[in-house]
């Protein structure tokens, strides 16, 4: 647009009249109240308690038990009918969890039969405190796949499996504490920080890494390393590649259902004695339900910080996993999933697990679709499923004796490769690449350095990123859309222009000690190269207007800065001019305005458009002034 144009414009910005509004600070609050408000907030954002206000003792004591057992809500109102659809769901998903538990405990090096134990425990715990109706507990490949490999880094687990099986039950025990520690302080927050990207990047290295270890039971493979990274298992492949040629003949049978494959495979080694032909199987399972375990616990030793490191990965990544699940399906059938609720129930849910010989479970994806899938109603299924593995473990275990590995490991396979999800890498591509190089960090990591290894440094990139906004948060400069009193972003809006004398700019972020530097900098150099632009059209900056609607907080060192900035800007003859600072920022800019000459009424304006044109009448209404003294002055002489 022209500059006369513009000249134009600002002229018939003076001339309307315009209503200024005064920006008036908060109510006082004390120290005590902004300290229960802030908590409040970060802890209680949900504010669980509202319903309790107003109510007698009698009902308050009733929403309390239903509040730490939500089972007491839906289950006075639960009937047949629902019964009739549990019932289908449990046996379904029973089929899935029985194939699956053995196949994830031989995934954490862990006997089989743990698997079992820990889809029968488990489930009933969280029926019980689970706030989920589609969420289906037990072992999940992810939380398998990192306690085995954290746990063999010390201890092997076949030259000592007691030792093993005891670290395994104590990581279980930490993890537990750990997540209902989370959900009991609501401090649910921090498993924020495994964002989408990570968690893709993660599972995808992940997927990979478990299917090539599973070339040791599809190609017969007995000498294996027990390492998870991308080289070692290769590595060990191609030296190994001899014995493969002793290859399982039960190997097209991992193309059916997990349970038809176990079924048929199983029948099929019994009735030909495939065991004695080189092909590998199970062998003999404890028969009965889950052992006590709390005599296991190691709570001392060289090995402890490996069970809290272990513990503490575990619990975080099975908690994602858990409350991600859950979550999804809530907001497919609208209903809603506490979260806080969730950390509990699977934290408590793991606790009691680790002193009944389970290790860690969660609310695993492909169980909970396919319970959603068969039409479950209630938590109910979840003990249908328990109950259904229970009676395996009392009557059945005999029968899988003869179950070859290499069907185990073609289960494993087929689960986990569904972890691989192509078109979400994509999309992340497409919306952020920042988000694509943290994916990409954690999809290599797991492949070539470790899992914990690619997942720290995900994390740590994630972090440098959020660090990065902090320190470096968004200033822009706005100018007036014609015809309209909006003032937004230049480069976004072409059609917006510049007011002649004014410097507007808009701070899109919380301003604090990791900040003021950049802001400051920043600042100046946009006054610089406004003061150049108006000495090329022979003007002078009157102005510079901070618009600071997104300013949520400013700390001591931020009002520092608006210190020194109006000190470096008065040298230069530059009013500073605060639109919208919202009320905790205007509650401390007043505090640290003792002398009443840095936050003036006519400093502080609730919107640009406002700003502008108050500051403008006062500038034409000087200019008048000047200017018929000079008129009078003439004519005296």
């Amino acid at each position: 647009m022209e500059p006369n144009n513009a000249c134009t414009m600002h002229s018939h910005c003076i001339e309307m009249s315009m209503e200024v509004h005064q920006v008036v600070p908060p109510p006082h609050k004390s120290t005590l109240q902004k300290l229960q408000g802030r908590l409040k907030e970060t802890f209680f954002p949900d504010d669980p308690l509202r319903q309790f206000k107003g109510q007698p003792l009698k009902r308050k004591l009733i929403l309390g038990a239903q509040y730490v057992f939500p089972i007491l809500q839906w289950g006075p109102k639960y009937n047949l009918k629902l019964f009739k659809s549990d019932l289908v769901s449990g046996l379904t998903i029973a089929s899935l969890a029985i194939p699956q538990g053995i196949s994830y405990a031989k995934l954490a090096s862990l006997p089989p039969i743990v698997g079992l134990y820990s889809s029968f425990v488990p489930p009933l715990v969280y029926a019980v405190l689970g706030s989920s109706k589609d969420l289906a507990v037990g072992p999940v490949s992810i939380a398998s796949l990192v306690m085995g490999s954290m746990l063999r880094q010390e201890v092997s687990p076949t030259a000592d499996p007691i030792l093993f099986l005891q670290l395994a039950f104590t990581s279980t025990l930490f993890a537990g504490l750990f997540q209902a520690s989370l959900g009991i302080l609501r401090l649910g927050f921090i498993i924020d920080f495994l964002s989408k990207a990570i968690l893709i990047g993660f599972m995808a290295g992940a997927a990979i890494i478990v299917s090539l270890q599973q070339l040791k039971s599809l190609l017969g493979i007995t000498h294996f390393t027990n390492q998870m990274g991308l080289i070692p298992v290769m590595t060990s492949v191609f030296h190994n590649i001899h014995e493969s040629i002793k290859k399982p003949k039960l190997f097209w049978v991992s193309a059916g259902a997990p349970l038809m494959s176990v079924i048929i495979s199983t029948l099929l080694v019994f009735a030909i004695k495939a065991q004695n032909h080189g092909i590998s199987a199970i062998g003999k399972l404890q028969q009965g339900i889950n052992p006590p375990s709390w005599n296991m616990l190691l709570f001392h030793g060289s090995h402890l910080g490996l069970v809290m490191k272990t513990g503490l990965i575990t619990g975080i990544l099975s908690l994602t996993e858990g409350i991600a699940v859950g979550r999804t399906f809530a907001a497919l059938k609208n209903y809603k999933v506490d979260g806080n609720k969730e950390m509990m129930a699977i934290g408590f849910m793991n606790v009691v697990g680790s002193f009944t010989s389970c290790y860690v479970t969660t609310g695993a994806f492909s169980r909970s679709a396919v319970n959603n899938n068969a039409g479950a109603k209630t938590a109910v299924s979840n003990v249908v499923m328990s109950v259904t593995v229970m009676v395996t473990l009392l009557f059945l275990m005999p029968l899988f004796q003869y179950t070859p590995n290499v069907v185990l490991g073609a289960i494993i396979v087929t689960a986990v490769i569904g972890l691989i999800d192509l078109p979400a890498a994509c999309n992340i591509w497409k919306i952020d690449k920042f988000d694509f190089v943290v994916m990409l960090t954690a999809f290599l990591g797991v492949l070539f350095i470790s899992v914990q290894g690619g997942l720290a440094l995900a994390v740590g990139l994630s972090t440098f990123k959020i660090l990065l906004q902090i320190t470096r948060p968004k200033t822009v400069m706005l100018g007036k859309i014609p015809g309209t009193d909006i003032y937004r972003n230049l480069d976004q809006y072409k059609e917006a222009v510049r007011i002649p004398g004014f410097l507007i700019l808009s701070i899109e972020a919380p301003i604090n000690f990791a900040n003021i530097t950049y802001l400051n900098e920043r600042t100046l150099r946009w006054i610089e190269e406004e003061e150049e632009d108006n000495i090329k059209e022979q003007l002078s900056l009157r102005f510079l207007v901070l618009e600071m609607s997104a300013v949520s907080a400013v700390d001591t060192s931020g009002i520092s800065l608006f210190k020194e900035l109006k000190a470096t800007l008065e040298k230069k003859g530059v009013e500073l001019v605060l639109v919208n600072p919202l009320a905790e920022v205007i509650e401390k800019l007043k505090k640290a305005d003792e002398a009443n000459d840095f936050i003036r009424a006519d400093n502080l304006f609730l919107t640009v458009g406002e700003a502008v044109a108050s500051l403008s009448s006062a500038m034409k209404g000087q200019s008048s002034t000047i200017t018929e003294g000079t008129h009078t002055i003439v004519s005296h002489n």
